[in-house]
C-alpha cells in the first residue's frame, strides 16, 4: 500500500477497503491489516476515523504527500528496520572491511594529541588536510581543483541533501534518470520538488530538457545504479553541453567510481564543463566500507561556502577522527577500489550463474562494474513478488522504488555485494519464492486490484 500511495496509483483521498475486507483479500488476520493501517496513518499516508472509514491522506504540495518526508522508500526500510531471519538482497553496501581501514584509524588516533592542540575541533568545511588531499586527487585526474572547492560531508547522502537544500524550493523541477538511485529521489521529494524523468541515454536527456526548465539535474553516469551502465566520454560531453546551453546545474554522483571490472573509466562530468557548472559528489562508502561516513562535494567556491553554512546548521562539521582516517586512506584508495572491483567481479559472475541456473526466465544483462544487476521478471508485479519473497526469508528491492515515473514494475535490483554464501542462499530463497508466486498466477494479488480499481 505504501508503494501504491507513493507511486500515485492510490491518489489522495482514495477510500480504502474496510479492515475485514482487505484481510480477506490478502488472506491475513484482521489485526495485521489494522496494524498496517495504523502504521501508515502514523507516517501521514492515511487518515482514519471510526465510522467514516480509511482513505489516502490529501496531498500537501504538487503531488507530494506528507509521507514523502518520512523516508518511506523500501530501501530505507531495509536499512533502518532489518528483519530477523531475512537475508537482504536489497542493499548495495559492500561487505567486509579492508585491512587498510584499521591501520588508517590507528594512525589517526595517534595523531589526536597533536590535532587537539590546533583548535576546538569544529571544521564546517572539513579538515584542511582532507580538503587538500581531495583537491590534489582531482587535479591529478585532470580536473584542476583547489581546497576551497571541496566541502567534506558525512557520506554521499548528506552531500546530496545539502545540495537539495541549497538549490531547491518547493515546486522546483529536478531532472533525473529513470531508473536511478532511490536515496536521491527521496531527498528531492523531501524538498517538495517535482521530479521529471529522462532515459539514461543522451538523446532522451536532450528531449527531456527541450520540454522543461528544471532547476537541477541528477546523474550517476559511472556504473549507474541500478543498471550498471557507464556513459561514454562523448555522451558525457554532449550532456554537459546540453545542460550548459540552459544554464542547468548538474549533480555528478561518483560514489561508484573505481569499481570497474576492467581498467579505465571516462572522466567525471566536471572535466567537460565550465567551472562551477557541475557539483561532483564523492564518498568512500562504496569503495571502502558503508560504515566510513566520509563524503564530499566538489563545486564552485561560492557554492561551497553556502553549502558549508547549511551543513554547520546541522552538525557544525563532520567528526575529525574519521576525517583524519580518510586522509590516511587517500593514498591507498585506488588500490582498495581495484581490489574491491576484482572481488565484485567474482561475485557478479557467481550471481549471473545462479540466476541463469535457478531462475532461467528472469532477464538481465551482465555489467562491467558497479554493484548490482537490473533484472526483469517475465510476468507479474515486482512489488507484489518482493512482499511474497519476504515470507521466504529474502528481501528484494522492486524497481518502482528507483523509478520516479512510476514504471519498472517488472524489475528488481539484485546486488552482488553480499558474501558468496549469502548470495547463494538468498537467490535460492528467491527461486523458491518465485515458484510459489507463479502458482498464484502472473498478476498482482487481488488486494492490489481492489485498491487501485
Amino acid at each position: 500500500m505504501r508503494r501504491l500511495i507513493d507511486s500515485g496509483q492510490l491518489p489522495p483521498r482514495t477510500a480504502l477497503p474496510p479492515d475485514r475486507v482487505l484481510a480477506g483479500l490478502l488472506a491475513v488476520g484482521r489485526s495485521t491489516v489494522v496494524a498496517a493501517y495504523d502504521h501508515l496513518r502514523q507516517e501521514g499516508k492515511l487518515e482514519r476515523h471510526q465510522g467514516r472509514g480509511t482513505w489516502v491522506a490529501p496531498a500537501v504540495l504538487s503531488g507530494v504527500r506528507p509521507a514523502a518526508l518520512t523516508g518511506s522508500n523500501p530501501l530505507f526500510v531495509n536499512y533502518l528496520e532489518p528483519i530477523e531471519g531475512v537475508l537482504s538482497l536489497a542493499c548495495t553496501a559492500p561487505a567486509g572491511v579492508p585491512p587498510e581501514l584499521t591501520g588508517a584509524y590507528q594512525r589517526a588516533v595517534a595523531r589526536l594529541p597533536q590535532v587537539t592542540g590546533e583548535g576546538i575541533g569544529y571544521h564546517p568545511l572539513g579538515h584542511p588536510e582532507l580538503r587538500e588531499g581531495l583537491a590534489e586527487r582531482y587535479t591529478r585526474r585532470g580536473v584542476p581543483t583547489t581546497p576551497e572547492q571541496i566541502l567534506v560531508t558525512t557520506g554521499g547522502q548528506q552531500a546530496l541533501s545539502l545540495i537539495s537544500q541549497l538549490f531547491l524550493a518547493p515546486g522546483d523541477e529536478v531532472l533525473v534518470q529513470t531508473p536511478t538511485y532511490p536515496g536521491a529521489l527521496e531527498l528531492f521529494r523531501a524538498a517538495a520538488a517535482v521530479l521529471r524523468t529522462a532515459p539514461a541515454g543522451v538523446d532522451g536527456w536532450a528531449a527531456a530538457l527541450a520540454g522543461s526548465r528544471p532547476r537541477l539535474a541528477y546523474l550517476n553516469p559511472t556504473h549507474h545504479n541500478p543498471t550498471g551502465h557507464t556513459l561514454s566520454a562523448l555522451a558525457r560531453r554532449r550532456i554537459v553541453e546540453t545542460a550548459a546551453a540552459q544554464g542547468l546545474p548538474l549533480i555528478d554522483d561518483t560514489v561508484l567510481n573505481g569499481l570497474s571490472f576492467e581498467d579505465g573509466e571516462p572522466p567525471d562530468l566536471a572535466a567537460f564543463a565550465r567551472p562551477g557548472a557541475v557539483l561532483t559528489v564523492g564518498s568512500m562508502t562504496k569503495t571502502v566500507w558503508g560504515g566510513v561516513r566520509t563524503g564530499w562535494i566538489r563545486a564552485a567556491e561560492s557554492d561551497i561556502g553556502q553549502l558549508a553554512r547549511i551543513k554547520a546548521l546541522h552538525d557544525l562539521g563532520s567528526p575529525v577522527l574519521e576525517q583524519l582516517a580518510a586522509v590516511e586512506l587517500l593514498p591507498h584508495l585506488d588500490d582498495i577500489a581495484a581490489r574491491r572491483g576484482k572481488e565484485l567481479r567474482r561475485r557478479h559472475d557467481l550471481t549471473c550463474s545462479l540466476l541463469t541456473g535457478l531462475l532461467p526466465d528472469w532477464e538481465f544483462e551482465p555489467v562491467r562494474g558497479g554493484q548490482c544487476l537490473w533484472v526483469r521478471l517475465p510476468a507479474g508485479d515486482a512489488s507484489a513478488f518482493a512482499q511474497l519473497a519476504l515470507r521466504h526469508g529474502v528481501s528484494l528491492l522492486p524497481g518502482t522504488a528507483l523509478d520516479a515515473g512510476g514504471g519498472s514494475t517488472d524489475r528488481l535490483r539484485i546486488p552482488f555485494t553480499a558474501p558468496t554464501a549469502e548470495l547463494r542462499e538468498g537467490l535460492h530463497r528467491a527461486a523458491e519464492a518465485w515458484t510459489a508466486y507463479r502458482r498464484t498466477g502472473d498478476t498482482a494479488p487481488a488486494a492490489v486490484h481492489a485498491l487501485v480499481v
